[in-house]
């Protein structure tokens, strides 16, 4: 094993918590610049099946009803807002990892045509069920 394996690992360690520390500071304490404007973007997951298009939006702690989706063209926009519990003005905080404040998310779908569509909750997730149109021959 290496001489300065410990000292390089540490160092190692330090500069991760260092960046770690700037991108929370850039997302938590830093205002938005407008009360409207996006702060984060939550993750997502698009499948395909023969029949239709999932789209999986990890949102959890976040009221689904609150959520707004819609299509425009061939992009779904989901967005909405995340808001610190109450219990956050009193609380002293040992560690912030989830985003909050207003969020949306934009993303391309795959070609076709969508007959109907579907939203459910499903373990800290928003899924959209975006049925596909059949296709007719002829």
């Amino acid at each position: 094993m290496e001489k300065n394996f410990p000292r390089q690992w540490m160092w190692s360690d330090a500069f991760e918590m260092l960046a770690r520390a700037e991108r929370m500071h850039r997302q938590f304490l830093q205002p938005p610049s407008s009360p409207s404007s996006v702060t984060w973007e939550p993750p997502v997951d698009v499948l395909e099946t023969e029949r239709a298009v999932l789209v999986l939006v990890a949102l959890p702690g976040v009221d689904l009803d609150e959520v707004k989706a819609l299509i425009d063209g061939d992009t779904l926009m989901v967005s909405g807002n995340r808001t610190y519990p109450p219990e956050m003005r009193t609380a002293t905080i040992h560690r912030l990892e989830l985003p909050q404040g207003r969020f949306e998310r934009r993303v391309r779908l795959p070609p076709g045509r969508y007959a109907a569509i579907h939203r459910t909750a499903s373990n800290g997730c928003l899924l959209i069920t975006l049925q596909k149109s059949e296709v007719r021959n002829g």
